[in-house]
């Protein structure tokens, strides 16, 4: 379900093209640098040049499932190490 414009989108869309269709009028040569560029900006960013769009090669090989060894399904234990805080200091304030 599309979601409705309020009157202010309506009122400066349509002012967008009064303007731009007043100018098309007037001066059909002003619109064409502007139309050339994104047109330009487009193709090269559909086609871009010396093949870009190569697929990646992964840097390494992944296993499937089934070519794991058990061993990977395990949780390794990782030794943790509590750093001891210092203490409270009554005549600092908390926040400097």
């Amino acid at each position: 379900m599309p979601r409705k414009m309020s009157l202010l989108s309506i009122v400066i869309l349509a002012l967008v093209v009064i303007g731009i269709v007043s100018q098309t009028i007037s001066n059909p040569y002003q619109l064409l640098i502007p139309v050339v560029v994104f047109g330009v900006v487009y193709l090269l960013y559909k086609f871009p040049p010396g093949g870009a769009r190569t697929k990646a090669k992964p840097r390494y090989k992944t296993q499937s499932r089934k070519d794991q060894p058990a061993k990977s399904k395990q949780r390794k234990n990782m030794p943790f190490r509590v750093i001891e805080g210092g203490k409270d200091d009554d005549n600092l304030p908390k926040y400097h």
